[in-house]
Protein backbone atom coordinates (compact mmCIF):
# COMPACT_ATOMS: atom_id res chain seq x y z
CA UNK A 1 0.00 0.00 0.00
CA UNK A 2 2.90 2.21 0.71
CA UNK A 3 3.88 2.25 -3.22
CA UNK A 4 0.35 2.31 -4.05
CA UNK A 5 -0.29 5.48 -1.70
CA UNK A 6 3.03 6.85 -3.18
CA UNK A 7 1.25 6.94 -6.59
CA UNK A 8 -1.19 8.27 -4.84
CA UNK A 9 -1.31 10.55 -5.44
CA UNK A 10 -4.40 30.25 -22.32
CA UNK A 11 -4.49 30.50 -26.27
CA UNK A 12 -3.83 34.44 -26.32
CA UNK A 13 -0.89 36.44 -25.35
CA UNK A 14 -0.69 39.37 -23.25
CA UNK A 15 2.60 41.94 -22.81
CA UNK A 16 5.03 40.65 -20.59
CA UNK A 17 3.79 44.08 -18.16
CA UNK A 18 -0.09 43.48 -18.63
CA UNK A 19 0.70 39.70 -17.68
CA UNK A 20 2.23 40.56 -14.43
CA UNK A 21 -0.10 43.27 -13.38
CA UNK A 22 -3.16 40.78 -13.61
CA UNK A 23 -1.08 37.82 -13.01
CA UNK A 24 -3.65 36.69 -10.70
CA UNK A 25 -6.32 36.16 -12.95
CA UNK A 26 -4.58 35.05 -15.76
CA UNK A 27 -6.37 32.06 -17.63
CA UNK A 28 -4.34 28.95 -16.97
CA UNK A 29 -4.44 28.84 -20.44
CA UNK A 30 -2.83 31.86 -21.42
CA UNK A 31 0.14 30.77 -18.86
CA UNK A 32 0.43 27.47 -20.75
CA UNK A 33 0.46 29.37 -23.52
CA UNK A 34 3.51 31.61 -22.43
CA UNK A 35 5.37 28.09 -22.31
CA UNK A 36 5.16 26.96 -25.45
CA UNK A 37 5.70 30.44 -26.43
CA UNK A 38 8.86 30.02 -24.88
CA UNK A 39 7.98 33.42 -23.06
CA UNK A 40 10.43 33.53 -20.36
CA UNK A 41 7.76 35.78 -18.91
CA UNK A 42 5.73 32.56 -17.83
CA UNK A 43 7.90 31.88 -14.82
CA UNK A 44 7.29 35.14 -13.44
CA UNK A 45 3.49 35.15 -14.06
CA UNK A 46 3.37 31.46 -12.29
CA UNK A 47 5.01 32.72 -9.58
CA UNK A 48 2.84 36.00 -9.28
CA UNK A 49 -0.14 33.52 -9.12
CA UNK A 50 0.87 30.01 -7.73
CA UNK A 51 4.05 30.91 -6.36
CA UNK A 52 2.74 30.71 -2.74
CA UNK A 53 0.40 27.53 -3.50
CA UNK A 54 3.84 25.71 -4.49
CA UNK A 55 5.53 26.94 -1.04
CA UNK A 56 3.50 25.74 1.07
CA UNK A 57 3.35 22.44 -0.18
CA UNK A 58 6.86 22.08 0.16
CA UNK A 59 7.65 24.19 3.35
CA UNK A 60 5.41 21.25 4.52
CA UNK A 61 7.48 18.70 3.73
CA UNK A 62 10.59 20.40 4.26
CA UNK A 63 10.05 22.17 7.07
CA UNK A 64 12.95 24.88 5.80
CA UNK A 65 12.22 27.89 4.04
CA UNK A 66 15.54 28.04 2.48
CA UNK A 67 15.00 24.31 0.83
CA UNK A 68 11.23 25.20 -0.10
CA UNK A 69 12.03 27.96 -1.81
CA UNK A 70 14.81 26.17 -4.00
CA UNK A 71 12.24 23.61 -4.91
CA UNK A 72 9.74 25.64 -5.75
CA UNK A 73 12.33 27.25 -7.91
CA UNK A 74 13.18 24.03 -9.42
CA UNK A 75 9.38 23.74 -10.07
CA UNK A 76 9.30 26.53 -12.17
CA UNK A 77 12.57 24.97 -14.26
CA UNK A 78 11.04 21.62 -14.53
CA UNK A 79 7.58 23.53 -16.07
CA UNK A 80 9.85 25.11 -18.48
CA UNK A 81 11.14 22.49 -19.58
CA UNK A 82 8.24 19.82 -19.68
CA UNK A 83 6.42 22.26 -21.97
CA UNK A 84 5.50 22.16 -24.76
CA UNK A 85 5.69 19.14 -24.75
CA UNK A 86 2.76 18.86 -21.99
CA UNK A 87 -0.42 21.40 -22.16
CA UNK A 88 -1.47 20.92 -18.53
CA UNK A 89 -5.22 21.81 -17.90
CA UNK A 90 -4.64 22.27 -14.39
CA UNK A 91 -1.83 24.21 -13.64
CA UNK A 92 -2.42 24.51 -10.18
CA UNK A 93 -2.08 20.49 -10.25
CA UNK A 94 0.31 20.24 -12.26
CA UNK A 95 2.44 22.79 -10.58
CA UNK A 96 1.59 20.91 -7.30
CA UNK A 97 2.33 17.93 -8.27
CA UNK A 98 5.99 18.49 -9.16
CA UNK A 99 6.50 20.48 -6.23
CA UNK A 100 5.52 17.96 -3.61
CA UNK A 101 7.94 15.41 -5.60
CA UNK A 102 11.16 17.94 -6.17
CA UNK A 103 10.17 18.36 -2.26
CA UNK A 104 10.29 14.43 -1.70
CA UNK A 105 13.07 13.95 -3.59
CA UNK A 106 15.05 16.58 -1.86
CA UNK A 107 14.11 15.00 1.79
CA UNK A 108 15.32 11.40 0.57
CA UNK A 109 18.60 13.09 -0.46
CA UNK A 110 18.87 14.82 3.17
CA UNK A 111 17.70 11.59 4.45
CA UNK A 112 20.69 9.83 2.89
CA UNK A 113 22.99 12.70 4.32
CA UNK A 114 22.36 11.88 7.33
CA UNK A 115 22.38 8.20 7.29
CA UNK A 116 19.50 7.45 9.88
CA UNK A 117 20.03 11.01 11.89
CA UNK A 118 16.82 12.51 12.88
CA UNK A 119 14.46 13.14 10.08
CA UNK A 120 11.26 14.53 10.40
CA UNK A 121 8.53 11.73 9.66
CA UNK A 122 6.56 12.67 6.78
CA UNK A 123 2.54 11.96 6.81
CA UNK A 124 3.29 9.42 3.94
CA UNK A 125 4.83 7.75 6.28
CA UNK A 126 1.91 7.08 8.10
CA UNK A 127 0.36 5.18 4.64
CA UNK A 128 3.47 2.87 4.26
CA UNK A 129 3.67 1.76 8.42
CA UNK A 130 0.12 1.04 7.68
CA UNK A 131 0.60 -1.30 4.33
CA UNK A 132 0.84 -4.71 3.69
CA UNK A 133 4.26 -6.12 2.24
CA UNK A 134 3.39 -7.25 -0.67
CA UNK A 135 2.01 -4.36 -2.14
CA UNK A 136 3.06 -3.17 -5.51
CA UNK A 137 6.09 -1.84 -7.06
CA UNK A 138 6.95 2.07 -7.36
CA UNK A 139 7.74 1.40 -10.89
CA UNK A 140 3.76 1.63 -10.83
CA UNK A 141 3.40 5.03 -9.57
CA UNK A 142 3.81 6.28 -12.93
CA UNK A 143 0.79 4.70 -14.07
CA UNK A 144 -2.55 6.28 -15.57
CA UNK A 145 -4.84 4.12 -13.96
CA UNK A 146 -3.51 3.95 -10.30
CA UNK A 147 -3.96 8.31 -10.06
CA UNK A 148 -7.54 8.04 -11.73
CA UNK A 149 -8.33 5.20 -9.19
CA UNK A 150 -7.33 7.12 -6.49
CA UNK A 151 -9.19 10.25 -8.00
CA UNK A 152 -12.46 8.10 -8.46
CA UNK A 153 -11.96 6.50 -4.45
CA UNK A 154 -11.27 10.70 -3.30
CA UNK A 155 -14.40 11.75 -5.55
CA UNK A 156 -16.66 8.90 -3.71
CA UNK A 157 -16.32 10.08 -0.36
CA UNK A 158 -17.63 13.03 2.09
CA UNK A 159 -16.54 16.11 1.24
CA UNK A 160 -14.78 16.86 4.80
CA UNK A 161 -12.83 13.44 4.68
CA UNK A 162 -11.85 14.08 0.94
CA UNK A 163 -10.13 17.15 2.44
CA UNK A 164 -8.73 16.45 5.59
CA UNK A 165 -6.75 13.60 3.55
CA UNK A 166 -5.62 15.52 0.91
CA UNK A 167 -4.91 18.08 3.41
CA UNK A 168 -2.75 15.72 5.24
CA UNK A 169 -1.73 13.63 2.06
CA UNK A 170 -0.95 15.84 -0.36
CA UNK A 171 -0.29 19.46 1.32
CA UNK A 172 1.44 17.18 4.57
CA UNK A 173 -0.29 19.56 6.49
CA UNK A 174 0.31 18.74 10.66
CA UNK A 175 -2.74 16.89 12.70
CA UNK A 176 -2.73 20.13 14.62
CA UNK A 177 -3.71 22.32 12.01
CA UNK A 178 -6.10 20.58 10.12
CA UNK A 179 -7.72 20.29 13.67
CA UNK A 180 -7.73 23.41 14.05
CA UNK A 181 -8.99 24.26 10.45
CA UNK A 182 -11.92 22.17 10.41
CA UNK A 183 -12.71 22.69 14.03
CA UNK A 184 -12.36 18.74 15.10
CA UNK A 185 -10.39 17.62 18.30
CA UNK A 186 -7.04 15.70 17.12
CA UNK A 187 -8.27 12.43 17.87
CA UNK A 188 -10.91 13.12 15.79
CA UNK A 189 -8.67 13.73 12.62
CA UNK A 190 -6.25 10.90 13.33
CA UNK A 191 -9.63 8.80 13.37
CA UNK A 192 -10.68 10.19 9.83
CA UNK A 193 -7.65 9.76 8.52
CA UNK A 194 -7.39 6.02 10.13
CA UNK A 195 -10.66 5.04 8.12
CA UNK A 196 -10.19 6.72 4.95
CA UNK A 197 -6.35 5.02 4.47
CA UNK A 198 -8.44 1.68 5.60
CA UNK A 199 -11.29 2.33 2.60
CA UNK A 200 -8.34 3.58 -0.09
CA UNK A 201 -6.43 0.21 0.57
CA UNK A 202 -9.63 -2.41 0.43
CA UNK A 203 -10.74 0.09 -2.64
CA UNK A 204 -7.15 -0.17 -4.26
CA UNK A 205 -7.09 -4.26 -3.82
CA UNK A 206 -10.18 -4.34 -4.78
CA UNK A 207 -9.29 -2.45 -8.24
CA UNK A 208 -6.30 -5.14 -8.34
CA UNK A 209 -3.33 -2.03 -7.46
CA UNK A 210 -2.37 -3.19 -4.54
Amino acid sequence: FADCATKTVIFFLLSAKDLLKGANGLEDKMIVELYWQRDESAISVTAAKYGRYCNTIANNILHNSCDAEECVNDTYIAAWNSMPDNRPEKLRHYLGKMTRWIALNRLDMMKSQKRGGNVQVLPIDELIDYSASDCSTQAAVELQEMSMAINCFLSGLKPVDRQIFLARYWFALPIAEISEKFGFTQSKVKSILFRTRKKLKIYLEEEGLC
